[in-house]
């Protein structure tokens, strides 16, 4: 499991896998509930080969942190777990609307940004 920014940015391959504008519900909704997400248009999994590799926030995780997880139709894996500000945490949380009984949200574009640079320089590439 990696653990730091300096080490999740010496895996470029890795880094140059993550998908930014994945969300945990999109990615349940490609993965998990194949055929019943009619509102994505073209984008959906076609194998079972398909995977994901993007950036959660586990709320009740303590020191606040994201995840990165790699996620197919046949299992989700935490890849890495990156120390983070708690206000960033916070506040990405706050943003995407504290939902009861939840607790996994997706990074904001705030925390986002502040991960492509820490993990692979300016950031813009990324966010486009």
């Amino acid at each position: 499991m990696i653990r730091t920014v300096d080490e999740l940015r010496s895996k470029r391959e890795l880094v140059h896998q993550i998908d930014w504008s994945m969300t945990p519900e999109k990615a349940v909704d490609m993965y998990l509930e194949w055929g019943a997400g009619w509102t994505r248009g073209n984008d959906f999994v076609r194998s079972g080969e398909d995977e994901s590799i993007y950036f959660v926030i586990y709320e009740w995780e303590k020191p606040a942190q994201v995840t990165l997880l790699r996620r197919s139709s046949k299992e989700v894996q935490e890849l890495a777990k990156i120390p983070v500000d708690e206000k960033l945490v916070k506040k990405a949380i706050d943003e995407g609307g504290k939902k009861a009984g939840v607790g996994v949200y997706p990074p904001n574009a705030e925390l986002k940004r502040w991960l492509a640079e820490a993990i692979d320089g300016p950031a813009a590439e990324y966010l486009n």
